[in-house]
Order: structure tokens, then C-alpha cells, then sequence
């Protein structure tokens, strides 16, 4: 059976759900209205029927971010419910203004009004680079701008946070998936590196940005593969000036320095490019501002090897700032018993005493394999994984622990072990903390998963077996 899907009309926790402004493949958005709140509001609604993954944890990570923003370049958190919910939701402040995406059909466009766009854009990019965000999906649809009363174009507003990377928390999307997660044509070769917490990657998305307005192509097209992707780290894009010879020479300088593969060879920082962006006459030509062409296939070839010299075997993803130890408890949720429930989360406890600041990743492993895989959804048509996440939240309960030291995963793989292994080895975990599996006829056909996972984990592994003759 399907699970239904929010209608106008409905009322959820006392907000009514009103005209339906966007029904994509992960998220329905409704302007709502409630009689507590008199600014205009909409509501982001996850789809709680799908198979993707990423969707549930970027919307997870968004229910985090949101709510410690602040300023005017953010809309205003105003309530959320997570997954433990019938219908989980964010609702925030309703923009009054456009996208930057509505303006695509006039490109190119004139070259003072990009610079205006990209300043303000910059300042807003520096406003939540200061609150430790990197926002990691810029692009025209993620940008809008407030109308102010005579009807101009105000701050530049960013909205959808479901991508983006908090220093002070634990980065899910990094922890969770091994591939890069963005918007292809905006995408900084750092991020497609796996690099998630460096706040200039921020500043190549701008640059393309930029690049698309004044131009109106895509410097890098549209790849359809992270191999295509990949190749912005050694195939530059044509100059923009080869493309508009009209462009003057200060606004190539900003955008080929913002497409810079290397960081540390881009602005400093958000701010200072919005203060070139206002003040033109005080930016230092290079090079840069007088190429028209790209570079030879001699060089290009020369810097790909170089590169994948230096790169060799794929890196483990930087720790972010949020580098607190982790403990990994593993629980079975298809052969939990309150005795084992109470020996797990004692010995949780145990652990956390030992490692003070320590931060716990409750962890369930959705089985795909043809004897003994988990169905994909439940009798009311939820994703297992929605599912899955909100009983482990009720497992947890009683830990006590506060948001931000307590996280939610839900892993796949033909075997338990793999995944919980493969969690471990990626993010530095510190110590594991499982349930034995009972002697059963699952056991005899699968093995000891706590066995094998004691045996190959990098770190401590206490395997936990309830008092004989528990209730």
C-alpha cells in the first residue's frame, strides 16, 4: 500500500497546508498558515515512500543546520518534526522574492547587474561562512532575493541546507556515503574529491555561477558522471571573454580566480570577494584577466598525470571540526529484547564515562540480500529506512543524550558486518558497542556478525550478551 502524500488542505501539528508550490522526487513544499504565526510560511515535506537515501539524511541535516542560522540572508527557522513523526516537516520563513533561476531565460546578462548579483551573493555566502556553514549546493535555484517594498531586489537569501557542512556538528552526509553529493555543473573540485568542510568551495560555486550569468553558457556543461565531474580538476574552462569579448578584463580576473582548482589560489574569503565585486578599480589584473583560450592539450595532460600522482589511492574523508570520539552501538532491531535493549544502552554508558565528549552514532544495517533482505517498506507503504530511523531515535531515548551528541544511520549491505566495518574504518570510530546474535537458525546460516566485526574492526569492540534467564 503507497504511502499517502500531503494535500492541500490537511493540517499537521496545527499548520494548514495551503497552495503546493514544488512536488519534486524527494520533497513536496506547501505554503502553510497558523494561526501562531503571521509571516508568510512554507513547509518542506520529505517523501517518506522513496529508496534514496541521500534524501532522508540531507533532509535530516537541514533540521540541524536551519535552525542555528540567523540573519537576513537565511530564512527563518520557525518548527520541524523529525522522523519519529507520521509526517515529518520543516517549516520556515516563505522568501518574498525569485530564484536566480527565473533570470536564466535573459542571459547573458549585463555585466554590472552580475557583479550586483555576485556581491550580494558573496555577503550572504560570508554571513554563514562566519556561523561556520558551508552551504556546498550554490546554484541559481538555491539563491533568492528579498523584494523590498518599492519592488527592488534585496540581500540575497540561501535557502536548502539539506547539503551543507556545520563545523560544530557531526557531517552525515560525509559519514554515510562515500560519493560526492552537490549539484554537478556547480560542484568545486574539492567537492568532488569528497572534501566536505572547506567554506571556498563555496566560492568556485559562485564563480560558475558568475561564469553561466555573464556568458550564458556553463563553464563546465552539464556532466552527467562523477568521472565527468572530475575532470575540472585539470580541463579549465574556455575564458569568458573568448565567449563575450565585451566583458572588461576585471570581471575574468574574478571569475577564472574563483574557478581555481587549488583553494588557496581563489579569495580569501567571501567578504573580500564581495568587496571586489563593489569596487572594481581596486582588483590587481593578472594573467588571468587577459587570456582568450584555454590551455594546450600539452599542458592539460601534463596536469592530470601530476595530479593523479599526488592524488594516489583515495583519500579518507577529512575529519570535520565536530571531532569529538565516536562510539558506534550497532543495534539489531529484528531480534531486539528489552534485556538486550537495557544491556546495550548500560554498556553505552559505561563506554561514554570512559570517553568523556564523546559522541554516539546509533547504527541499523538494512539487509538486501535475497533469503534474508528487509523489505524496502512497511504494511503503510514508509520507507523501511524512515521506519528504521524513528525506532532506533526510540531506542535511544532513554541515553538522555542531547542533539548534536547522538546521531542516526541507517546503512545497507548484503551482510550486517560490512557496513558496520566500512562506517568504522571511514570516520575514525573509537570504539564499537553490539548485541550477540542469539543461537538461532539465522545464526547457523549467517555466522556471528559480532564475531567478525570484533575480529576486523580498527578500534574496541565490546559484544553484549544479557544475564542468563533475563526477562
Amino acid at each position: 500500500m503507497p504511502h499517502r502524500r500531503p494535500r492541500q488542505g490537511q493540517v499537521i501539528d496545527g499548520f494548514v497546508l495551503g497552495t503546493p508550490l514544488h512536488e519534486g522526487g524527494m520533497a513536496s513544499i506547501f505554503e502553510v498558515s497558523h494561526p501562531d504565526h503571521a509571516i508568510p510560511l512554507l513547509m518542506k515535506l520529505p517523501h517518506l515512500d522513496g529508496n534514496d537515501a541521500g534524501h532522508i539524511v540531507s533532509f535530516e541535516m537541514e533540521q540541524m543546520i536551519l535552525p542555528r542560522l540567523t540573519g537576513p540572508h537565511v530564512p527563518g527557522f520557525v518548527a520541524a518534526q523529525g522522523f519519529e513523526a507520521p509526517n515529518p516537516y520543516l517549516v520556515m520563513e516563505r522568501i518574498p522574492g525569485r530564484s536566480l533561476l527565473a533570470r536564466l531565460r535573459e542571459l547573458p546578462l549585463p555585466v554590472e547587474e552580475v557583479a550586483a548579483i555576485g556581491a550580494k551573493v558573496a555577503l550572504a555566502l560570508a554571513a554563514i561562512h562566519r556561523q561556520r556553514v558551508s552551504h556546498l549546493d550554490l546554484k541559481p535555484a538555491n539563491i533568492l532575493f528579498r523584494e523590498t517594498p518599492d519592488g527592488l531586489r534585496g540581500d540575497a537569501v540561501l535557502v536548502d541546507f539539506g547539503l551543507s557542512h556545520h563545523g560544530r556538528l557531526p557531517d552525515l552526509i560525509a559519514e554515510e556515503f562515500r560519493i560526492p553529493y552537490g549539484s554537478a555543473p556547480y560542484m568545486s573540485p574539492g567537492q568532488a574529491m569528497g572534501r566536505r568542510d572547506d567554506p571556498r568551495s563555496d566560492l568556485f560555486s559562485l564563480g560558475v555561477v558568475m561564469y553561466q550569468l555573464v556568458t550564458g553558457h556553463l563553464p563546465f556543461g552539464e556532466p552527467l558522471h562523477l568521472a565527468a565531474v572530475r575532470r575540472r580538476l585539470w580541463r579549465d574552462p574556455h575564458p569568458p571573454r573568448r565567449l563575450r569579448p565585451e566583458i572588461p578584463p576585471w570581471m575574468q580576473e574574478i571569475i577564472l580566480r574563483c574557478l581555481e582548482v587549488e583553494p588557496a589560489r581563489r579569495h580569501l574569503s567571501a567578504a573580500q570577494l564581495a568587496f571586489e565585486l563593489s569596487n572594481p578599480e581596486t582588483i590587481r589584473l593578472t594573467p588571468r584577466a587577459a587570456r582568450m583560450r584555454r590551455d594546450g592539450w600539452l599542458t592539460v595532460l601534463e596536469r592530470r598525470v601530476n595530479r593523479d600522482r599526488s592524488t594516489g589511492p583515495r583519500r579518507q574523508p577529512a575529519p570535520t571540526a565536530h571531532s569529538a570520539p565516536i562510539v558506534v552501538v550497532a543495534v539489531d532491531l529484528r531480534e531486539q529484547t528489552t534485556p538486550l535493549a537495557e544491556a546495550l544502552r548500560a554498556s553505552v554508558g559505561n563506554v561514554l564515562r570512559t570517553l568523556p565528549g564523546a559522541r554516539v552514532a546509533c547504527l541499523n544495517v538494512l539487509l538486501d540480500g535475497y533469503l534474508t533482505g528487509d523489505a524496502p517498506h512497511d504494511e503503510a507503504g514508509r520507507s523501511a529506512r524512515v521506519q528504521r530511523l524513528a525506532e532506533l531515535r526510540h531506542w535511544a531515548a532513554p541515553l538522555g543524550l542531547e542533539e548534536g551528541r547522538i546521531t542516526f544511520h541507517v546503512l545497507e549491505g548484503s551482510s550486517a558486518a560490512e557496513p558496520l566495518l566500512e562506517y568504522a574504518e571511514a570516520n575514525g570510530v573509537d570504539h564499537v558497542v553490539m548485541g550477540a546474535r542469539a543461537n538461532s537458525m539465522l545464526r547457523s546460516m549467517l555466522g556471528s556478525v559480532s564475531g567478525e566485526v570484533a575480529a576486523r574492526a580498527p578500534c574496541s569492540v565490546t559484544v553484549v550478551r544479557p544475564r542468563e534467564g533475563a526477562a
